[in-house]
């Protein structure tokens, strides 16, 4: 029972407990796990778990010690790791437990009913992990037919990622990183196996810490970050992106979402140490497929639309821009960190493109190339038609941050007239008919928004990006005419 093979995630925990020295892990608030804590309570977990003969392994618990040691002792186990939100509604996670097919579930609260919950006390400890899962995880997505989609995530593909992390960064043990991420996101993945492969700690974020960053990264030491772009507008709203109020930061990484130049630059000045890079990637291409390395004088200069570009392909991969037309079209990708498919084949139709023997896949995505890598243009469904014009939605978005509106989320929503512009802003409150002048400097009349709403902040989804589903209801509850008598 107890054979040790290479290969998989938790043998980057294991290098790190070599390389830790008895550090911490993980904190969570004010409990500090040490690598020689959670790698015994991992053992004796996975122990409980393979006694059971479990392959496929759901995690419902919040970020904590629980959720952590879970994660690892599903891996320990040779099993599937299936990361569950417990605050996500009983019938969506029991979609997901009957589609994972899952056999065990680790929990700090209620399961659902029918699944078996592992007995935390019982059952012999691993005298080491066992062999490896062809698939190391599984994360649910949105689906289009309203049921969430389950993308698979092999172990070769997260070998190969992670063997260009090292290549590409510095960690060592005498870091600290950020965790910001809910664990059924796949940057969780980035935030806990980077740390853990460089035996350096991973840090919970509570919500509390963005009301001052400075002061929480200064107290916990934080060295890496790693974050939505929609963090760095609440860090802001805040006053923690002063000039130099976070100098122990050395890397800052942002994916999930479009990053725009100036966000970057005011989060540079308040970092001015910290290299910071875009990661772009969707799940289906294990957690990220492409950076880009922020300069000061150059990314303001090649950005479109405002957007800092997200750089080259990772190298093992190739790609091709579908319907390509003056060096844009749909991104789409193959190579070794491709998912071997969703647990239902059905998802998979038009999700995946065979060329000249390869299967790539498409990501929905609207790039173009540039003379270093590419500039993300937006989803294939942000470009709108208005009036017969083709909006797309981030160059106005650009545009009004260019006017000096603190950020900006712009929506083609259906009207009486058809498909019409709408924009939900934050900042300081605006005159409407002053952002139209401004707007009529640098765009076409047809393109100019005719609905404006200032709000205090975005509201984000459980990824801490912004909600644009939200945003578009309450756009079309704010059009829809009002009822007569």
């Amino acid at each position: 029972m107890d054979t040790v093979l290479t290969g998989g995630p938790h043998t980057r925990f294991l290098r790190g407990l070599e390389l830790s020295g008895g550090g911490v892990a993980v904190h969570v608030g004010d409990q500090a796990l040490t690598y020689e804590q959670l790698h015994e309570l991992a053992l004796r977990w996975g122990g409980a778990l393979a006694e059971r003969g479990a392959r496929t392994v759901g995690v419902l618990a919040g970020k904590g010690v629980t959720a952590y040691a879970g994660v690892l002792a599903a891996l320990y186990a040779g099993a599937t790791v299936v990361p569950l939100r417990p605050d996500f509604p009983a019938a969506r996670t029991a979609q997901m437990v009957e589609a994972a097919g899952i056999d065990v579930i680790i929990t700090d609260g209620q399961a659902p009913a029918g699944v078996p919950v592992l007995d935390q006390r019982a059952g012999r400890a691993l005298s080491a992990p066992l062999a490896p899962a062809d698939t190391s995880y599984v994360l649910f997505t949105s689906g289009s037919t309203g049921r969430p989609k389950g993308v698979r995530i092999g172990r070769t593909a997260l070998d190969h990622y992670f063997g260009l992390l090292d290549a590409r960064y510095d960690f060592t043990p005498d870091d600290v990183f950020s965790q910001t991420f809910d664990l059924n996101f796949d940057c969780a993945m980035f935030d806990l196996f980077c740390a853990w492969g460089a035996g350096a700690p991973a840090v919970v974020l509570p919500g509390g810490a963005y009301r001052n960053l400075p002061r929480f990264a200064a107290e916990r030491g934080l060295t890496v970050w790693f974050s939505t772009p929609s963090a760095i507008d609440l860090v802001r709203r805040t006053g923690g992106l002063t000039p130099g109020a976070l100098p122990g930061l050395r890397w800052s990484f942002f994916a999930g979402e479009a990053l725009t130049v100036r966000d970057t630059a005011d989060w540079r000045a308040a970092a001015s140490s910290s290299i910071v890079e875009n990661l772009y990637g969707p799940t289906e291409l294990t957690v990220t497929v492409s950076g880009y390395r922020w300069d000061d004088v150059e990314t303001p200069r090649v950005a479109v639309n405002g957007v800092v570009p997200i750089g080259e392909v990772h190298a093992g991969h190739d790609y091709l821009l579908l319907d390509e037309a003056a060096g844009e079209g749909e991104l789409c990708i193959a190579g070794p960190q491709m998912t071997p498919g969703y647990l239902d084949p059905a998802d998979e139709q038009g999700r995946f493109l065979d060329r000249d023997g390869r299967r790539f896949y498409r990501t929905g995505d609207r790039v173009r190339r540039l003379a270093d890598g590419l500039a993300y243009l937006g989803r294939l469904d942000s470009q709108v038609q208005v009036l017969g014009w083709r909006v797309e939605l981030t160059e106005v978005e650009h545009a009004l941050r260019d006017c000096g509106v603190g950020d900006v989320v712009v929506l083609g929503v259906a009207g009486d007239a058809g498909t019409e512009l709408f924009v939900f802003y934050t900042g300081g409150e605006r005159p409407v008919l002053e952002m139209v002048r401004a707007l009529r400097a640098v765009l076409p009349e047809g393109v100019i928004p005719r609905h404006y709403r200032h709000v205090d902040e975005f509201p984000l989804n459980s990824n801490r990006k912004i909600d644009r589903k939200t945003l578009a209801a309450r756009a079309a509850d704010l059009l829809a005419p009002v009822p007569v008598g």
